[in-house]
């Protein structure tokens, strides 16, 4: 089995992410066993950045 354009087919057979216990959120990724949104599976702790948390302050701006 090669690496191009046939066993790249078979990637759609079952879902990378699936629902994650913690957030909620289709983050889960099976494989990996941990969630991409929370960190669930990878760390006690949730997942949080501060780069991740523009949208929250443009948000409280007045418009």
């Amino acid at each position: 089995m090669g690496a191009g354009t046939e066993p790249k087919g078979k990637r759609n057979r079952t879902p990378t992410h699936i629902r994650c216990r913690r957030c909620g959120r289709r983050a889960f990724n099976v494989k990996k066993g941990y969630c991409a949104a929370c960190g669930f599976g990878r760390s006690r702790r949730m997942r949080k950045y501060r780069w991740s948390h523009k949208w929250k302050k443009k948000r409280n701006l007045p418009y």
